[in-house]
Parts: C-alpha cells; structure tokens; sequence
C-alpha cells in the first residue's frame, strides 16, 4: 500500500506540528539544570514548571472535547496551533518564574491537545492497516527532537540563555502555520449535524462507554511511567553524575539517532508483525534498558548515551504500537471527543507523575543533587509491566471491532 503525494504531504505537515510542540515539552527537561541555577528555583518548582503545562493541558482536553467533533479538523488545529505558539513565544520573554509558569500553562491549554487532534486527523484519514506505518513517521517528529532540537536548544541556551529555544520554536512554528494555511485540505466533522449534542452529553457518552475507560485507564498508565523519570533525567546527569552540560547534546543526540532509525521499522512491524506483540516486546525491553540507565555511576559517557539511546529506542516502539492500537477504539462520530479526553489523561496523569516523581526524590543536603534517581526507575517498571496487562484488554477490544 502506498501513499499519494498529499498524503505524505499532510504526514509531514503533521509531523512537523508534532516536532514543534514535542520539542516545547521535551526541552524543559534537558534545560531543567540551567532553568533551576538561573531562576534560582528548587527541584520541587522545577517539577512545578513541567507540571502546570500537562495540567492545564489535561483541563483543555476535556473541555475541548465536547465540542472538537462539530468542527472541520483543519480548522480547530488551526486554531489551537496559533494558541500554542502565543503560548511559547510568552515562554521566551517570561523574566521569572512565575511569569514562566504562567506561560506554561498557557501553552499547555493550546499545545496539549494537539496531540489529541493529530491522532483524530491521521484516524480520519488512513486507514488500520496504514497507521502503524503513519504513526512511525509522525514518531519521527520525537526522533528529529532528539538529534536536531534538544541539541540545538541545549547548544543555543548554554551560548546565550534558556529563552532562545523557545524563539527557536515559535519561528519554526510560525512557518508551518503558513504551510498548513496554504497547503492541508479540508477535514469535515463525521458528527450527525441534525443530532447536535450538548457538551454534557457528550462528555456522558465518552465516560459511560465501558471499552472507552479500559483506553483510557491503558493511557493513564501509559503516560505515568514515562512522566515520573523524564523531567529529571538532566538534573541527575548534571548534579548526580557531574557530568558538564555542555556534554549533554551528545546523550540526547544518540537516543534522537536510534529512535529516527528504529520509529520507520517499528512503524512496519507494527503493521505487519502485530501491534500488541510488538507492543510487548518494546515494553520488556524498555524495562531492561531504563533499569540499566537509572542505576549508571558517574564516569562513563559513552555508556550513559548508550543506555539513554536503548532505553528511547524501545520507548518509541511503544508508543507507536499503543497510539495504533488505541486511535481504533473511538466510532467515527466520536473520535475528535475521544483522542481529546486521552490526551487530557495523557497530559493529567504526566503531571500528576512529574509531582510523584519529585515527592520521591529527596533534596542532597551536600548540593543541588537528589537521592533515589533509581526508586524513580523501579516505579516505572511497574507502571511498564501493568499497560502489558492493560493494553492486552485493548488489543482485543481492537480485533473484536475489526472482526465485526
């Protein structure tokens, strides 16, 4: 099966509306040590910072979905994408923190739900035994983060300030509103405009739906492992390891490395081997691999980047299968509704783990470090272990639907 040249078109529009609001999140953690020493802030406001933004995005999901479906899907991420970027560019002018947590939660109401509508747009337009394939590509939006973003932001923050990767962002953004203004079609709302349901209702819908609260419990899980770790991977690498920032560009490269290489390959596996198999298999590995990382003493660079590089690799691998399997379960009616409330639970539950994750750590009296990196590490094992459990419910629920 082979794609047009507009739907490699709309693929790398939304790949590159993926990359931009990705790299807003993602490069809070590798400039938390800079963040936390220019501010002058503790870890626990630091966690703050990353929180406010999956919080307030989890709160515009479920606004967002009682009403996304009676619109043209190009049109509400239009709308959402210019919030984003306001949101950002307030992010790269903020003086202190508390401006900056304020621009964070701006940004989080607008950036937070474009996930949410991606998914929808890509659900609409592809079918099943397309969207593992499509999914490693808008993947791939994590990967360049990784090679080309992070360590840009990082290089750009260490040679003059934190604000400038934001800058960085919103004119990148900038351009690809201009591109999907001039280039991406129409997606009309698959609702019944002569049933038009209150916002109530349809909130209803979604949470009485029983299979729709066996994704989004999968979802929840999904998203607090990944949460409790992340938003403190630099601060231990910088002052548990005492390695220079200025050598964390190479670590974040190498995971961007793997996970470009492996996202394409996960992607057709997942279309052809299986998406729950390839699912299990990721999780396992992923378990090893961040079990390897978290408990890496200070001294080797080369086998932390390693370690980081494995451990991204198989994470992607994850997610491309459980955003495959998990975009079947909504009915076409529903769909924008769905992914919105997912991505709300995505966002809320990230947040609530990124505070876990903070409770957890404990402050080293002897400097700016903290004890029990590696707790953070066991806790997400088990989170990993429960979705191979979880997603399991999901896959049948999947196979049911496409059997009928």
């Amino acid at each position: 099966m082979t794609f047009s040249s507009y739907e490699k078109l709309l693929v790398a529009l939304l790949a590159i509306v993926q990359f931009t609001v990705v790299l807003d999140f993602a490069v809070m953690a590798p400039l938390g040590a800079e963040m936390i020493t220019a501010l002058d802030i503790s870890t626990h406001q630091f966690a703050i910072l990353v929180s406010a933004y999956a919080l307030s995005a989890g709160a515009s999901g479920f606004l967002l979905a009682g009403f996304i479906d009676r619109y043209d899907r190009k049109q509400i991420l239009l709308f959402m994408y210019v919030g984003f970027i306001v949101g950002t560019l307030c992010c790269a002018v903020a003086p202190n923190y508390y401006f900056l947590l304020g621009a964070r939660v701006v940004a989080g109401i607008f950036g937070g739900v474009m996930s949410g509508i991606t998914f929808a747009i890509v659900t609409d337009y592809f079918r099943y035994e397309q969207r593992g394939r499509v999914m490693g590509f808008i993947q791939m939006a994590f990967s360049v983060s990784q090679i080309m973003g992070i360590p840009l932001g990082l290089y750009l923050a260490h040679l003059w300030s934190w604000h400038v990767p934001f800058y960085f962002i919103v004119v990148l953004g900038l351009i690809n509103i201009m591109l999907l203004v001039r280039y991406m079609q129409p997606i009309p709302s698959q609702s019944n405009p002569e049933i038009r349901s209150s916002y109530f209702q349809v909130i209803k819908r979604i949470f009485t739906n029983r299979t729709y609260l066996i994704a989004f419990s999968t979802t929840f899980f999904l998203a607090t492992g990944g949460f409790i770790l992340q938003p403190y991977i630099t601060p231990h690498l910088v002052f548990d390891l005492h390695y220079e920032e200025a050598k964390l560009p190479f670590i974040f490269l190498a995971a961007g490395i793997a996970t470009l290489i492996g996202s394409p390959i996960w992607g057709r596996l997942s279309d052809s081997w299986g998406k729950y198999k390839l699912f299990v298999l990721g999780s396992l590995l992923t378990g090893v691999a961040m079990l390897w990382f978290v408990n890496l003493p200070s001294g080797n660079l080369f086998m932390v980047a390693v370690s980081f590089g494995c451990m991204m690799l198989f994470v992607s691998s994850r997610i491309i299968s459980a955003t495959a399997m998990i975009t079947a379960i909504p009915e076409p009616s529903e769909r924008g509704a769905f992914m919105n409330v997912n991505s709300a639970i995505q966002q809320s539950s990230g947040g609530i783990a990124s505070i876990l994750g903070g409770v957890i750590l404990i402050d080293d009296p002897d400097g700016l470090g903290f004890q029990n990196f590696e707790v953070l590490g066991y806790v997400t094992l088990a989170s990993i272990l429960l979705c191979i459990v979880l997603m399991y419910r999901v896959n049948k629920i999947v196979e049911a639907k496409r059997n009928k």
